[in-house]
Protein backbone atom coordinates (compact mmCIF):
# COMPACT_ATOMS: atom_id res chain seq x y z
CA UNK A 1 0.00 0.00 0.00
CA UNK A 2 2.43 2.29 1.00
CA UNK A 3 4.57 1.49 -2.13
CA UNK A 4 2.02 1.49 -4.78
CA UNK A 5 -0.71 3.88 -3.61
CA UNK A 6 0.74 6.22 -1.32
CA UNK A 7 -1.52 8.81 -1.37
CA UNK A 8 -4.12 5.76 -0.37
CA UNK A 9 -2.13 4.74 2.95
CA UNK A 10 -3.58 6.43 5.46
CA UNK A 11 -7.04 5.73 4.35
CA UNK A 12 -6.29 2.07 3.80
CA UNK A 13 -4.32 1.21 6.70
CA UNK A 14 -6.69 2.91 9.25
CA UNK A 15 -6.20 2.78 12.85
CA UNK A 16 -9.14 0.42 12.92
CA UNK A 17 -7.67 -2.01 10.05
CA UNK A 18 -4.36 -1.87 12.06
CA UNK A 19 -6.01 -2.91 15.38
CA UNK A 20 -7.67 -5.96 13.35
CA UNK A 21 -4.46 -7.29 12.33
CA UNK A 22 -2.71 -6.90 15.83
CA UNK A 23 -5.85 -8.46 17.17
CA UNK A 24 -5.48 -11.20 14.33
CA UNK A 25 -1.84 -11.99 15.11
CA UNK A 26 -2.29 -12.07 18.80
CA UNK A 27 -4.96 -14.55 18.27
CA UNK A 28 -3.33 -16.79 16.12
CA UNK A 29 -0.02 -16.73 18.55
CA UNK A 30 -2.87 -17.77 21.54
CA UNK A 31 -4.08 -20.57 19.51
CA UNK A 32 -1.25 -22.07 18.40
CA UNK A 33 0.49 -21.99 21.52
CA UNK A 34 -2.95 -23.29 23.18
CA UNK A 35 -3.02 -26.22 20.60
CA UNK A 36 0.82 -27.16 21.84
CA UNK A 37 0.01 -26.82 25.36
CA UNK A 38 -2.77 -29.07 25.27
CA UNK A 39 -1.39 -31.75 22.87
CA UNK A 40 1.39 -31.91 25.22
CA UNK A 41 -0.51 -32.19 28.66
CA UNK A 42 -1.37 -36.34 27.35
CA UNK A 43 2.79 -36.70 26.26
CA UNK A 44 4.54 -38.42 29.34
CA UNK A 45 8.29 -37.39 29.78
CA UNK A 46 10.51 -39.91 31.32
CA UNK A 47 14.26 -39.75 29.11
CA UNK A 48 15.71 -37.64 31.57
CA UNK A 49 15.29 -33.44 31.71
CA UNK A 50 17.87 -31.92 29.99
CA UNK A 51 16.60 -30.49 26.06
CA UNK A 52 19.23 -30.81 23.83
CA UNK A 53 19.12 -27.26 22.77
CA UNK A 54 19.58 -23.38 23.56
CA UNK A 55 15.95 -22.95 24.05
CA UNK A 56 12.72 -24.58 25.31
CA UNK A 57 11.77 -25.73 21.19
CA UNK A 58 8.70 -28.25 20.80
CA UNK A 59 10.93 -30.38 19.11
CA UNK A 60 13.68 -31.33 21.20
CA UNK A 61 10.78 -31.12 24.19
CA UNK A 62 9.28 -34.00 22.11
CA UNK A 63 12.33 -35.72 22.05
CA UNK A 64 12.48 -36.47 25.43
CA UNK A 65 9.09 -38.08 25.36
CA UNK A 66 8.42 -41.89 26.23
CA UNK A 67 4.78 -42.06 24.92
CA UNK A 68 3.39 -41.66 21.16
CA UNK A 69 4.38 -38.13 19.52
CA UNK A 70 2.07 -38.58 16.48
CA UNK A 71 -0.56 -35.89 17.56
CA UNK A 72 1.87 -33.38 18.72
CA UNK A 73 4.21 -33.82 15.50
CA UNK A 74 0.76 -33.08 13.06
CA UNK A 75 -0.56 -30.48 15.25
CA UNK A 76 3.16 -28.88 14.83
CA UNK A 77 3.55 -29.34 11.34
CA UNK A 78 0.09 -28.22 10.50
CA UNK A 79 0.83 -24.62 12.41
CA UNK A 80 4.02 -24.36 10.68
CA UNK A 81 2.87 -24.73 7.43
CA UNK A 82 0.52 -22.02 8.22
CA UNK A 83 2.80 -19.54 10.35
CA UNK A 84 5.43 -19.86 7.36
CA UNK A 85 3.72 -20.57 4.17
CA UNK A 86 0.84 -17.72 4.79
CA UNK A 87 3.48 -14.88 5.50
CA UNK A 88 5.64 -15.79 3.12
CA UNK A 89 2.84 -15.73 0.18
CA UNK A 90 1.45 -12.75 1.24
CA UNK A 91 5.05 -11.21 1.05
CA UNK A 92 5.76 -12.61 -2.48
CA UNK A 93 1.79 -11.23 -3.83
CA UNK A 94 2.97 -7.81 -1.70
CA UNK A 95 6.18 -8.26 -4.12
CA UNK A 96 4.59 -8.92 -7.26
CA UNK A 97 2.33 -5.79 -6.97
CA UNK A 98 5.78 -3.70 -6.05
CA UNK A 99 7.65 -4.81 -8.63
CA UNK A 100 4.75 -3.57 -11.07
CA UNK A 101 4.78 -0.62 -9.63
CA UNK A 102 8.67 -0.23 -9.81
CA UNK A 103 8.76 -0.92 -13.44
CA UNK A 104 6.00 1.79 -13.95
CA UNK A 105 8.89 4.40 -12.89
CA UNK A 106 10.26 6.61 -15.63
CA UNK A 107 13.71 6.87 -14.38
CA UNK A 108 16.49 4.48 -13.93
CA UNK A 109 17.94 6.20 -11.29
CA UNK A 110 14.18 5.46 -9.33
CA UNK A 111 14.09 2.26 -10.38
CA UNK A 112 17.68 1.72 -8.61
CA UNK A 113 16.76 2.70 -5.86
CA UNK A 114 13.59 1.19 -5.39
CA UNK A 115 14.98 -2.04 -6.56
CA UNK A 116 17.25 -1.87 -3.60
CA UNK A 117 15.63 -1.12 -1.01
CA UNK A 118 13.36 -3.95 -2.21
CA UNK A 119 16.47 -6.59 -2.31
CA UNK A 120 17.22 -5.94 1.47
CA UNK A 121 14.15 -6.32 2.76
CA UNK A 122 14.09 -10.08 0.09
CA UNK A 123 16.73 -11.20 1.55
CA UNK A 124 16.25 -10.43 5.51
CA UNK A 125 12.85 -12.41 4.55
CA UNK A 126 14.72 -14.72 2.64
CA UNK A 127 16.73 -15.98 5.67
CA UNK A 128 14.18 -15.65 8.22
CA UNK A 129 11.37 -17.94 6.52
CA UNK A 130 14.33 -20.21 4.84
CA UNK A 131 15.76 -20.80 8.29
CA UNK A 132 12.38 -21.53 9.73
CA UNK A 133 11.29 -23.74 7.05
CA UNK A 134 14.33 -25.67 7.67
CA UNK A 135 13.71 -26.07 10.86
CA UNK A 136 9.98 -26.43 11.16
CA UNK A 137 8.73 -28.08 7.87
CA UNK A 138 10.39 -31.55 7.95
CA UNK A 139 9.35 -34.86 10.29
CA UNK A 140 11.35 -34.80 13.86
CA UNK A 141 12.24 -38.12 12.37
CA UNK A 142 14.67 -36.80 9.39
CA UNK A 143 15.56 -33.52 11.31
CA UNK A 144 18.72 -33.53 13.30
CA UNK A 145 19.00 -32.02 16.48
CA UNK A 146 22.21 -30.00 15.42
CA UNK A 147 20.92 -29.31 12.10
CA UNK A 148 17.48 -27.87 13.94
CA UNK A 149 19.81 -25.60 16.89
CA UNK A 150 21.98 -24.28 13.55
CA UNK A 151 18.64 -23.13 11.75
CA UNK A 152 17.50 -22.01 15.05
CA UNK A 153 20.05 -19.71 15.49
CA UNK A 154 19.85 -18.14 11.95
CA UNK A 155 16.45 -17.22 12.68
CA UNK A 156 16.70 -15.97 16.40
CA UNK A 157 20.11 -14.36 16.25
CA UNK A 158 21.57 -14.24 13.04
CA UNK A 159 18.67 -12.71 11.58
CA UNK A 160 17.48 -9.89 13.55
CA UNK A 161 21.47 -9.09 14.33
CA UNK A 162 22.01 -8.91 10.26
CA UNK A 163 18.58 -6.64 9.59
CA UNK A 164 20.15 -3.38 11.09
CA UNK A 165 23.24 -3.84 9.01
CA UNK A 166 21.26 -5.06 5.86
CA UNK A 167 19.19 -1.75 5.48
CA UNK A 168 21.94 0.13 6.82
CA UNK A 169 24.12 -0.27 3.87
CA UNK A 170 21.33 1.48 1.77
CA UNK A 171 22.19 4.64 4.03
CA UNK A 172 23.95 6.95 1.85
CA UNK A 173 25.84 7.95 5.53
CA UNK A 174 27.17 4.37 6.16
CA UNK A 175 28.29 3.83 2.79
CA UNK A 176 30.66 6.94 3.77
CA UNK A 177 31.67 5.67 6.81
CA UNK A 178 32.46 2.03 5.43
CA UNK A 179 34.72 3.65 2.71
CA UNK A 180 36.39 5.91 4.84
CA UNK A 181 37.37 2.68 7.32
CA UNK A 182 38.40 0.74 4.66
CA UNK A 183 40.92 3.77 3.22
CA UNK A 184 42.11 4.19 6.96
CA UNK A 185 43.00 0.67 7.76
CA UNK A 186 44.62 0.93 4.11
CA UNK A 187 46.90 3.64 5.55
CA UNK A 188 47.64 1.44 8.71
CA UNK A 189 48.31 -1.11 6.58
CA UNK A 190 51.23 0.93 4.77
CA UNK A 191 52.19 2.37 7.42
CA UNK A 192 52.97 -0.36 9.27
CA UNK A 193 54.65 -2.05 6.16
CA UNK A 194 56.95 0.77 5.81
CA UNK A 195 57.60 0.66 9.70
CA UNK A 196 58.36 -3.17 9.32
CA UNK A 197 61.26 -2.51 6.34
Amino acid sequence: VAICSPLLYHVTMSSQVCCWMVAGVYSMGLVGATAHTVCLLRVDFCKGDVINHYFCDLSPLLELSCSSTFINEVVGMGFSTFNIFLPTLTVLTSYIFIIASILRIPSTEGRSKAFSTCSSHISAVAIFFGSLAFMYLQPLSVSSMDQGKVSSVFYTILVPMVNPLIYSLRNKDVKVAFKKSEDDSEVVYKVQGVIEK
